[in-house]
C-alpha cells in the first residue's frame, strides 16, 4: 500500500458517473446510441453535491466523455476547482444495438441480467470497450503523474474498465450510482482499486 499513496507519487483516478439525465420523451423512438440528454434538475443537484465534496480534494485535472450528461457533470466540478475540462471520446458510454427503442432504465436491467450487452447483435464488443477505456485512463495517468484526477464517464464504461482490472468476465457487475465515485490508484504499470460506487455526498439529495 505504501507505493500507492498519492503523497508517494501514485496517480489517483476518480472515476465519476454522470448525474441523472433527463428522461427521453415518451414519443421519441431513439436507439440508445442516439441518446444525448442533458442533466435533469435532480442530476444538477447531484453534480453540485459531488463538486462540493471534491472541491478541497486537490483535484489536478478533469476529463470527461463529450456527451452532454457527462460534460455538464464535469462542468459542475470545474466550477468549484477553476480547472478546464478535457474531453475524450474514448470515455463515452457503451455503444448498444439490437434492442430497438428502449427506455434507459431498461438497459441497466438487461446488463444486470446478462452481465453486459455483448450478447446483443451489433453492440460494441467487450474487448473494444475495455481497450478504449484502458487506453483513455492510461493516457490520463501518463499525463498527470502523482496527481489526483477526476474522470467523468458512464455506468457501462466504468463497469467494463473496473471489471477488466479485476479480471471479471462480466462487463457490468455493479449498479453504478449517479455521480458515484470509484477510485483507482496507479503506480508504474500497477493498478489498485481503492473504493467503488461511493455516493456519500448524495445523502441529502436522495
Amino acid at each position: 500500500m505504501h507505493d500507492f499513496r498519492v503523497a508517494n507519487g501514485a496517480t489517483e483516478i476518480l472515476l465519476i458517473r454522470h448525474g441523472e439525465a433527463e428522461p427521453m420523451p415518451p414519443s421519441e423512438a431513439l436507439h440508445p446510441k442516439d441518446v444525448d440528454m442533458p442533466l435533469s434538475a435532480r442530476g444538477r443537484q447531484q453534480a453540485a453535491a459531488m463538486a462540493n465534496r471534491l472541491r478541497t480534494r486537490g483535484i489536478g485535472a478533469i476529463y470527461s466523455s463529450p456527451l452532454r450528461r457527462t460534460r455538464e457533470t464535469a462542468d459542475a466540478l470545474a466550477g468549484t476547482t477553476e480547472l478546464p475540462v478535457t474531453e475524450d471520446a474514448r470515455l463515452r458510454e457503451v455503444e448498444i444495438a439490437g434492442v430497438g427503442p428502449v427506455a434507459m432504465h431498461d438497459l441497466a436491467e438487461i446488463a444486470i441480467a446478462h452481465g453486459g450487452w455483448s450478447h446483443l447483435p451489433g453492440t460494441e464488443s467487450s474487448q473494444t470497450i475495455r481497450s478504449r477505456m484502458t487506453a483513455a485512463i492510461d493516457a490520463v495517468i501518463a499525463a498527470n503523474p502523482g496527481a489526483r484526477v477526476a474522470v467523468v464517464s458512464h455506468a457501462g464504461a466504468i463497469n467494463a474498465y473496473v471489471a477488466g482490472l479485476l479480471g471479471l468476465k462480466s462487463d457490468f457487475f455493479f449498479p453504478t450510482g449517479n455521480t458515484s465515485i470509484s477510485i483507482v490508484r496507479a503506480r508504474d504499470d500497477r493498478r489498485l482499486l481503492v473504493s467503488l460506487n461511493d455516493i456519500a455526498h448524495l445523502e441529502r439529495t436522495a
